[in-house]
């Protein structure tokens, strides 16, 4: 059986960049940036007044000072003229300094009267400007590829980028197996469970950037199977839940075989997850084998199938491997067994800083009300010994 790591070095080369396209910057949200945005444009891209007052020469606006004001500024209408000696101009937060000001004197050090203003109390110079460039300068860089959340796209707008090329998003069809499952809202036998895993993995490929694609349930004969696949294509990646293993009604490998499918590997060394299968179908869309088991095809999910969905991003294979922490166990664990097992359990912020992680009593594979209480994955490797609380272990926070 491959580890974790060779499973996952071995499922991300199936899978590569899919290319690119333009969106709308108010599309762009959750998007992954394909090429780099470059501003040609500096932000600001004049000096601008900070605050709501008078444009003045610092030297002139000693306390006392009595000086006419001569026009008004405001963000979008700047003065054209200089500022003559021994004037102020109004002006109001965003607008352009007059030439020949060097300070904004705030409304509240002035006393106003009619045509002119006295300063109650003298500025610094330079007070209250926000100089040409202090948010980016012309050449300022947005590489890619990164994730546009709202703040990045603030700054592409701000860099009178209006449309960014990004990923195409990875097409992922998912596609449930067994005669015992029932779609959420039907009423099923009593020899029948609600499909779970699905909707769950279909939410996660989304919140991962990619299009889900659920496809119907398949049931346990070669006809049901065939009808699902081609209800998957031109999926980018298929996802199968359930099937993997090796019972007589576990016909994923089989029939798929039979369809084009070459299997890379089956089985891997972790917990829980065993029954993992991935490969090609017929020089075409790259697959993946889930367990047909919730917790396990969401563990699974975490830890395979979102870093293959962001390598389609353009994200290279370094940057997608799971990013682990290190926290403090809040009591015992027994020595692990031969298989790398990932454990549900909640963190809580330590006194000094590192994460306390409480791992539950039940990991049991099939309790989602365990998975969703838990916010985090503790890893523990294969053979390793009993550790004791306050002991540190890597974890791996759940999204």
């Amino acid at each position: 059986m491959l580890s974790v790591e060779e499973a996952r070095a071995q499922i991300l080369s199936l899978v590569a960049p899919l290319g690119t396209e333009t969106v709308g910057v108010d599309a762009a949200a959750g998007r992954v940036l394909a090429e780099d945005c470059i501003a040609s444009r500096a932000q600001p891209p004049f000096t601008a007044s900070a605050m709501d007052g008078y444009a003045v020469r610092a030297h002139e606006a000693h306390a006392g000072a009595r000086l006419a004001v001569v026009a008004e500024a405001a963000a979008g209408h700047a003065v054209e003229t200089a500022l003559p000696p021994q004037s102020a101009i109004r002006i109001f937060t965003g607008a352009p300094l007059p030439e020949g000001a060097d300070t904004v004197l705030i409304q509240e050090n002035t006393e106003r009267q009619g045509t002119s203003i006295t300063v109650s109390e003298a500025p610094n110079k330079g007070a209250w400007l926000r100089p040409a460039g202090l948010d980016f300068e012309v050449g300022f860089a947005l590489w890619a590829p990164c994730r546009l959340g709202p703040s990045e796209i603030a700054l592409v707008a701000a860099m009178n980028i209006a449309r960014p090329v990004v990923a195409r998003r990875p097409i992922v069809a998912v596609i449930a197996t067994g005669d015992e499952l029932v779609m959420p809202g039907e009423v099923p036998r009593a020899d029948q469970i609600v499909a779970s895993s699905a909707p769950a993995v279909l939410a996660r490929i989304a919140a991962a950037g990619a299009i889900p694609r659920p496809c119907p349930i398949a049931r346990d004969n070669r006809d049901s199977l065939l009808a699902a696949l081609a209800a998957a294509e031109g999926a980018d990646i298929v996802v199968t839940l359930g099937g993997a293993s090796v019972g007589d009604h576990d016909l994923v490998a089989t029939v798929f075989g039979g369809a084009g499918l070459t299997l890379d590997f089956y089985k891997i060394r972790m917990r829980p997850g065993k029954p993992l299968m991935a490969g090609r179908i017929a020089d075409g869309p790259a697959m993946l084998g889930l367990p047909g088991n919730p917790v396990s095809a969401m563990v699974c999910t975490e830890l395979f199938l979102v870093p293959a969905i962001e390598r389609c991003l353009g994200f290279d294979a370094a940057a997608v491997t799971p990013r682990f922490r290190v926290g403090r166990l809040a009591h015992d664990l027994e020595a692990n067994g031969e298989r790398e097992h990932y454990m549900r359990a909640t963190m809580a912020e330590g006194s000094d800083g590192v994460p306390v992680l409480d791992v539950m009593e039940n990991q049991d594979s099939s309790l989602l009300s365990v998975l969703a209480r838990a916010d985090v994955l503790v890893c523990r490797q294969p053979r390793a010994p009993k550790a004791s609380a306050g002991e540190r272990v890597q974890f791996l926070p759940l999204n």
